[in-house]
């Protein structure tokens, strides 16, 4: 389905106003309008530190806090209870060192994807009571939904705090206390933060208990500011929205990450090849990063990465960071291979290829793969993937899925429960357990739930641009200014602008690894700018028999190389000239 460019709404004579009253160029004001910014231009544009909410603001921060700082004074082991994505990794981490430095001894436990699963589990707690039953076990990331788990902890004795940001369940976990952002009967101004946000408020209230009781101590407050580092890292890569306390959070973290002295930091920045960059962007984490984090739990090794983030051992930190990037590139070996097979599947059936929705099994999958597999299946066939991983023919198998445009896959698995032996996520993704013989009736169900609550069409593969305008207007200076908008991520994407009759300077061209990707130069009028397609290679033959004139969306971003600084174009889509006098607005025209 070709797609929709749906351009937001413009008003040249208030582009005028309000790029004189902001001292901003035409550029930056026609996104700000366009976004509906403008108005609280002067925080997003020059955001503050100070503008954070105060911890305690966060239900049950208060409680969990004096708890901890209890432990600590009392000399208590206070196990941090983490889980194997880069969100969990990095606030177990985070967590680790706020205590740690506080003086409390601290350890953590990351349970196995494949053995174990997401999320504590009973086995789990026993054997941390048995080790030790005064302990304190704090959660980050995950428990909201283990009420039998919080139970078993208090038949135990064992003080269970939960830190979480995911989708509660219908009860609530009866633990020693429950940290959350969107806790039923709190009010907590930003419900968007994800695991190592949280983590990071939490650190934030012990310091200031170990401090003043308002201010950490100088020593504290100097770990908080790196703290947003690691905080950063897990808030890209969890895909939250960066929009007010998650934008302070990366925006400020990524300017930490060259200052922080932890050994596998610098060694992670120099495997991925980051650590002569003058200053690391949200994508250097996105596609950088987080991928060798994950690939730690995605293949069972969570524990090496969370060691990697707090050794501080430099030789180890450098051979833990090489194993990473290793498993990483295994990784991305399995997921071609499963890949490849989830679209025989699809292929080797007639009805599902013309299903609303995809739910594919076998036997040989690995479980720690198959949710970054279930978002390449949903951008093939444009609609809600599920895959489940029968680990060695296993009877219960783990599934993974992604959704399609607006469709709330949460609400389809609890429509879908009596089939499931548990599952839990968000609106976007969720995991689920499943018993091989209630596939078949599962995804009958699923199908026609799907069928019932999602429609597919154009607002589904719709692409927002901000404006129209000319190659020349994109300026090195203007493309600067915009990067003020930044760290780009989900909810603040990069600027999307569109130019129309634009010409090929020189024929297209195929570049990369096998050849995946495209390089252009296009012209309008005396300016010529060059244009990359990632994974978009299919495209040259189509662009160069064009023969005339063409459309092309696209985020300009600065190219930076051997001292130059270059205008440079991202290319998202392109049109034969003559569908731009078909373009959509958006119904509300008013800004």
């Amino acid at each position: 389905m070709p797609r929709v460019w749906r351009f937001l709404p413009h008003d040249a004579a208030l582009v005028g106003q309000v790029a004189a009253d902001l001292r901003v160029s035409p550029l930056m004001a026609q996104v700000l309008i366009a976004r509906k910014l403008q108005h609280q231009a002067a925080d997003v544009l020059s955001p503050r530190l100070s503008t954070l909410y105060e911890p305690e603001l966060l239900p049950g921060l208060s409680d969990a806090a004096d708890r901890i700082v209890s432990a600590i004074r009392a000399g208590r082991r206070i196990t941090i209870y983490g889980d194997y994505d880069v969100d969990g990794v990095t606030a177990t981490a985070l967590l680790w060192h706020c205590i740690t430095l506080a003086g409390g001894k601290a350890d953590y436990y990351i349970p196995s994807r494949m053995e174990e699963g997401y999320g504590i589990n009973c086995e789990a707690l026993r054997q941390l009571h048995q080790e030790d039953a005064t302990r304190l076990v704090v959660s980050v990331d995950c428990g909201i939904t283990s009420v039998a788990e919080a139970l078993l902890a208090r038949e135990l004795g064992l003080e269970l705090i939960i830190t979480d940001h995911h989708q509660a369940g219908a009860a609530l976990p009866e633990a020693a206390c429950l940290v959350h952002p969107r806790l039923p009967g709190g009010a907590y101004p930003f419900g968007e933060l994800c695991g190592v946000g949280v983590a990071f408020k939490l650190a934030w209230g012990i310091c200031q208990r170990l401090g003043d009781g308002k201010r950490a101590s100088p020593v504290m407050r100097e770990f908080l500011i790196g703290a947003m580092g690691l905080a950063a890292i897990g808030t890209i890569a969890d895909v939250v929205p960066l929009r007010g306390e998650n934008r302070l959070i990366v925006k400020f973290g990524l300017k930490s990450l060259h200052d922080r002295d932890l050994p596998g930091l610098k060694s992670l920045l120099k495997v991925a090849q980051l650590d002569q960059k003058p200053a690391i962007e949200a994508d250097d984490i996105a596609f950088g990063l987080a991928p060798r984090i994950n690939a730690a739990g995605r293949l069972g090794q969570a524990r090496l990465a969370v060691e990697l983030l707090t050794t501080d051992k430099p030789e180890r930190a450098a051979m833990l960071a090489a194993h990473l990037d290793e498993l990483n590139k295994s990784r991305r070996t399995v997921e071609l291979k499963i890949f490849k097979e989830a679209r025989e599947q699809i292929a080797g059936r007639a009805d599902w290829s013309e299903a609303p929705a995809v739910v594919l099994a076998a036997d040989s999958w690995h479980p720690g793969v198959i949710g970054i597999v279930a978002s390449r299946v949903v951008e093939q066939f444009s609609r809600p993937a599920i895959l489940i991983a029968f680990n060695g023919q296993a009877a219960t198998g783990q599934g993974s899925g992604r959704t399609h445009g607006r469709f709330d896959l949460h609400a389809a698995l609890s429509a879908c429960a009596t089939h499931l032996i548990s599952f839990g996520g968000h609106q976007a993704a969720a995991g689920l357990k499943i018993s091989k013989d209630r596939i078949d009736a599962f995804r009958d169900d699923f199908f026609r739930y799907v069928s019932d609550n999602h429609t597919t069409g154009p607002r589904d593969s719709e692409l927002q641009i901000d404006a129209e305008v000319r190659l020349a207007d994109l300026t090195p200076r203007a493309v600067r200014e915009l990067d003020l908008l930044s760290p780009f991520g989900a909810d603040n994407p990069r600027p999307v602008f569109a130019t129309t009759r634009v010409e090929l300077a020189e024929p297209p061209r195929k570049m990369g690894q096998d050849e995946r990707h495209l390089s252009l130069r296009v012209r309008q009028h005396n300016v010529t700018l060059r244009a990359i397609a990632f994974a978009r290679s299919e495209w040259a033959d189509q662009i160069a028999q064009l023969g005339g004139p063409f459309s092309i969306s696209y985020a300009p971003c600065i190219n930076r190389f051997r001292g130059a600084e270059n205008v440079e174009l991202q290319l998202i889509d392109w049109q034969p000239e003559p569908s731009v006098a078909a373009r959509q607005p958006v119904e509300s025209a008013t800004v």
